[in-house]
């Protein structure tokens, strides 16, 4: 079943939601050829998952994209969700819905898990989800969530970068900022989570040209949806000198090349008195000092 939820267009923010669904819709054909990074995520989330050692019963996957957390997460009953409905029909869940993970259609204290993988990077609003979250979320319940982080792609915003200003003597917004390991800490604090924890995971994929890198991520449905991105299209001379910067600067030995993709995971829960507590303020029975 799928229940369509409408999109939101708000102005002044960052990402363009709507070119968002259309390149997901236009990747969701052939997305499963190029999914291998949302597989692994989607896995080490459920690792994760499985080293917990409670029941989950209303849990919904945001971002799901054609499913790869829910076949991750079998035997976890999940509602998968996409902005894109072409995607999220090709889950293999029972219960699939249309929406944009800025505007959360669940009532206040509905589930016991919202999790997500390599979606939530693309939101203008990370605080605002993370309060809709919080609020959605039962006592003791768990937020984990993956996304891309700062470093991501950090080879291409270098080369691109240079080419750019090399031929033209100026950088146009062609790649998207994305979120710090440190303010994502913080930002699980500012909404209320309880035991937040944050950790990131580089990962390095090889590719036989930097062409090839670029079409991988036009087929994972990640192209620029900046709002105030360049509406020209890379010309061919910038192409050349990007690609010739690539492989001088991060080219390897066999002539592939390397990018990385830095990997965000957000841990958090909402309150709950069974959960464990700070000891109150000078209550320590021994001195720091003393061990200094």
């Amino acid at each position: 079943m799928i229940l369509p939820s409408p999109l939101p267009q708000t102005p002044g923010f960052l990402f363009d939601r709507s070119l968002l669904k259309a390149h997901r819709n236009r990747a969701a054909a052939a997305f499963s050829d190029h999914a291998s990074l949302k597989e692994r995520v989607a896995q080490d989330l459920a690792n994760r998952l499985n080293l917990i050692r409670r029941s989950f019963h209303h849990c919904v996957d945001l971002g799901g994209h054609t499913g790869q957390l829910a076949r991750a997460l079998e035997g976890i009953p999940l509602i998968t969700t996409d902005v894109s409905e072409a995607m999220v029909t090709q889950a293999p869940t029972p219960l699939k819905v249309v929406l944009d993970e800025e505007a959360l259609p669940f009532a206040v204290n509905s589930l016991d898990l919202i999790i997500s993988a390599l979606s939530l990077h693309w939101v203008n609003d990370i605080p605002g989800l993370l309060a809709q979250v919080f609020h959605c979320l039962k006592p003791d319940g768990l937020f984990l969530a993956s996304l891309f982080g700062g470093e991501t792609l950090i080879e291409l915003r270098d080369c691109l970068s240079s080419a750019e200003l090399e031929l033209r003597g100026g950088v146009s917004p062609r790649l998207s900022p994305m979120i710090s390991l440190k303010d994502a800490g913080a930002l699980l604090q500012r909404a209320g989570f309880a035991l937040p924890v944050v950790d990131c995971d580089r990962l390095h994929v090889t590719y036989p040209h930097p062409l090839a890198l670029l079409h991988d991520l036009q087929k994972m449905g990640e192209n620029n949806v900046l709002v105030n991105r360049s509406r020209a299209p890379l010309s061919r001379a910038l192409l050349k000198r990007t690609f010739e910067l690539y492989q001088e600067r991060y080219g390897l030995a066999d002539g592939r090349i390397s990018a990385t993709f830095e990997v965000i995971t957000l841990t958090g829960w909402t309150p709950h008195a069974s959960q464990q507590q700070p000891l109150p303020r000078g209550s320590g029975k021994a001195r720091l000092e003393d061990y200094l």
